[in-house]
């Protein structure tokens, strides 16, 4: 099973995008959604400094378009899963069928904006806290009155709030671990960032999203998402939740998946799968820097998709666990069999009671991946509905 991952911010780089401009409609491209977001993208990708695309207002638009205009290079419709880190998200669910391109822009501009605004309201920022144990690294981040905003895996926890908190955390780490201030505007991905999820929950509330066409998987909780408007709720709420990317990082392992693509500006989450899936059945990774890297992109697609180019490309969508539990299927449900929109296909059996497992299109009931009583964990395949396009 093949990932392609969206960056978030912090991975940008001055003048990372002059080198796409070269490809046919890039330039056109970037002009239109720039109009959509409200900044200069081709600006902003090419001449820029460091300083310039570190304004969030501007950063988060900028890493959206380039990840969606590399990513209109390759085959896509071969890539089983994709996921974002933060804005990211964004890029992800238009890859995954949920957003249209423009739409996903058009909101990193306003989430873009708003964040920068919130970060205005008071003097608040993030540390990394490097190292220590994770679960000890949070109890001291929040007995400084701070937040845990990220928790990217690899002994990497992002603590934000308030600057005198930071300046605590720094003077008293936790046991072995070290902290380093980062150069951002504010706590992102904390509540002082409510003023903006609001701002952004009136603009999306007018976007119409479809069903991902792929497994999509949620900063949230690093589950896979099955509905189109549960996904645009996650990204609005996102906003102010922590990141979860080590539950990203533990999905795409448990679903076996053995290769990456990471979408410019590319490097930091390659590195962080690196180190947190490392050993035996650890996945090979291209970073897609420039269109120079598209070949290599384009062959690992081909090598772990399982789909020959030869071949009817196999148009699916993957019913996944909602929760935690065993999977009872419905008996009388063979492969093969046509099945409609919401139609229930059987049950998770949980501490909790059953949960139902629905079908969120209609088509074929082409395979099982999951049998009876099957130990199942939130976002794993279960079922695959489609048909050949």
């Amino acid at each position: 099973m093949l990932a392609v991952l969206s960056p978030g911010q912090g991975s940008q780089k001055p003048g990372f995008l002059t080198p796409w401009l070269a490809l046919p409609g890039a330039e056109a491209r970037l002009r239109w959604w720039s109009a959509l977001a409200g900044v200069d993208l081709l600006h902003l990708g090419t001449e820029a400094d460091a300083d310039e695309i570190k304004d969030t207002a501007r950063t988060q638009p900028l890493l959206v378009a380039a990840a969606l205009l590399a990513a209109e290079h390759l085959p896509m419709h071969d890539v089983a899963l994709v996921a974002g880190h933060s804005v990211g998200e964004l890029g992800a669910a238009a890859l995954a069928g949920v957003l249209p391109a423009e739409a996903a822009v058009t909101l990193a501009g306003v989430r873009g904006r708003e964040m920068a605004a919130a970060c205005a309201l008071e003097p608040t920022g993030m540390a990394a806290v490097l190292g220590g144990d994770p679960d000890e690294v949070v109890a001291v981040i929040e007995a400084h009155g701070l937040h845990p905003a990220n928790r990217n895996g690899t002994g990497q926890v992002v603590a934000a709030g308030p600057v005198a908190g930071l300046e605590k955390l720094a003077a008293e780490p936790p046991a072995r671990a070290r902290v380093t201030r980062l150069q951002v505007a504010g706590a992102f991905h904390t509540p002082y960032m409510a003023p903006a999820e609001a701002a952004l929950a009136a603009v999306a509330a007018g976007i119409t999203p479809a069903d991902p066409a792929r497994i999509l998987l949620s900063n949230l909780d690093g589950s896979a998402v099955n509905h189109g408007r549960e996904m645009v709720q996650r990204l609005v709420r996102q906003v102010t939740a922590p990141v979860r990317w080590d539950l990203c990082m533990r999905t795409l392992a448990d679903l076996g998946v053995t290769g990456v693509i990471e979408l410019p500006p590319a490097g930091t989450l390659a590195g962080l799968v690196k180190r947190e899936l490392k050993g035996e059945g650890a996945p090979e990774i291209v970073t897609l820097k420039t269109p120079d890297d598209l070949p290599a992109a384009r062959d690992l697609i081909a090598r772990h998709s399982g789909l020959s180019g030869h071949e009817p490309v196999i148009q699916f969508r993957v019913v996944v666990a909602p929760a935690a539990g065993t999977f009872e299927p419905l008996a009388e449900l063979a492969e093969g069999v046509d099945l409609h929109a919401g139609q229930v296909i059987g049950h998770v059996a949980t501490r909790q009671g059953p949960v139902e497992v629905t079908a969120h299109g209609s088509g074929l009931l082409t395979e099982w991946l999951a049998h009876h009583d099957d130990p199942v964990a939130p976002g794993q395949p279960l079922a695959r509905i489609g048909g050949h396009a």
